[in-house]
């Protein structure tokens, strides 16, 4: 089912593109689907920023951050549930184990654009012989199989992560599980510093680390309380 849904989501990348697919949105989407928005946002948040440098512009396939944020929300949450540690150190290792998706996933997109070339010429052939059903045909082939491709990249991603998680996060030690939550804090300053060099607001590095620790404070202290 997260699979599916994730697919359907994926879709927005190539049809309507309204943004759903966006990560500060799926994994929202995603997380809700889970029964933990608030976890969704955090890492769509978070993959948003990561990739907001790499923009669809002329040929560029950037990384596919939306099965990224699908993955790694689906991950943490279910990971979460099965191990029973937080889910901020579940979130960073989730991260770890599943950004470089996002490369794998524009690998993905580069072979179904070389493929949707092929069926562009085959539309075009259709309509020179003035067949409309055979266009419309082909339109939807290439619809079906982009999420065809995306179900199954989800599918076949998931289990293996989901499994990793489960085994390996008990046979962690107290300063592994201190380690993630560091890095669980250095992700969204990586994001960051990504977002201000794509903006070139140099000047506004402290303005911004200012902020980041003042958020970062009071979630420890409500996460505390």
């Amino acid at each position: 089912m997260i699979s599916l849904l994730g697919g359907v989501i994926c879709l927005d990348r190539i049809v309507i593109q309204s943004m759903i697919a966006r990560p500060v949105v799926a994994a929202p989407l995603m997380g809700f689907f889970l029964g933990d928005p608030y976890t969704g946002l955090m890492i769509g948040a978070v993959i948003e920023l990561f990739w907001i440098d790499r923009l669809p512009i002329g040929t560029l396939i950037p990384p596919n951050d939306s099965l990224a944020a699908i993955l790694v929300t689906a991950s943490c949450i279910i990971s979460s549930g099965l191990v029973g540690h937080s889910s901020r150190q579940i979130m960073a290792f989730s991260l770890l184990i599943y950004l470089p998706c996002g490369y794998i996933g524009q690998k993905m997109d580069v072979f179904f654009v070389s493929l949707n070339d092929r069926l562009a010429r085959a539309a075009l052939r259709s309509a020179e012989k003035a067949d409309l059903h055979g266009v419309q045909a082909l339109h939807l082939l290439s619809l079906l199989i982009y999420l065809c491709l995306s179900v199954c990249f989800l599918f076949f991603f998931l289990w293996p992560g989901i499994a990793a998680t489960a085994f390996l996060f008990p046979l962690f030690s107290p300063s592994v599980l201190e380690a993630l939550n560091i890095i669980f804090f250095f992700f969204p300053l990586l994001g960051i510093a990504v977002a201000l060099n794509t903006i070139h607001l140099r000047g506004m590095v402290p303005v911004f680390c200012c902020i980041f620790l003042l958020a970062s404070m009071i979630l420890e202290i409500g996460h505390v309380l």
